[in-house]
């Protein structure tokens, strides 16, 4: 490999660059690039170079719209599905917040009171499905209308949340 430069080359590269090569160039040139190697090499490159952008600009040129279309709606319904999601996903997550935490202090609850699961099933049992409120003595149980209060209050916090998640979007 040679580094020499040819005096040739910033006239050969400039006809190259504005595309006057072969037929806008003199004689002189055309027979200085047949005796040169850097020079014919340097056409050689350039030559493919510059064929296979109009090559590439062609085939972009010719190519039909309809898959770029189809990406870009694509696009769009996967944003629009997304934004209509994530109300739900917020109110999905603070649900299950929610109800892990209710199901801890039952848990706790029940382990404080001694872990009576049986017998606190059987006061849901549907036998005595109106009478699950009162106790053996006909007292109204406390726990039993806490739970159903809590319930009540996690239904319209759950609703509000999704109603509030659903303004913002």
């Amino acid at each position: 490999m040679t580094f020499r430069t040819c005096s040739y080359e910033t006239e050969l590269t400039q006809t190259l660059k504005d595309g006057h090569w072969p037929e806008g160039c003199g004689e002189e040139l055309r027979a200085h690039v047949k005796a040169c190697a850097n020079c014919s090499d340097l056409v050689l490159v350039t030559q493919t170079f510059q064929s296979a952008r109009s090559e590439s600009e062609q085939a972009l040129l010719r190519a039909s719209p309809g898959p770029l279309w189809w990406r870009a709606q694509l696009q769009r319904r996967n944003a629009a599905t997304e934004r209509v999601s994530q109300p739900i996903t917020i109110a999905e997550t603070f649900a299950l917040v929610v109800y892990v935490f209710v199901g801890a202090v039952l848990v706790a609850s029940q382990y404080r009171h001694g872990l009576k699961w049986s017998s606190w099933w059987a006061e849901i049992a549907p036998a005595r499905a109106f009478h699950f409120l009162s106790t053996g003595s006909g007292q109204v149980n406390p726990n039993l209308l806490l739970l159903i209060f809590g319930f009540g209050v996690l239904g319209l916090v759950s609703i509000l949340v999704v109603y509030f998640a659903s303004e913002k979007s």
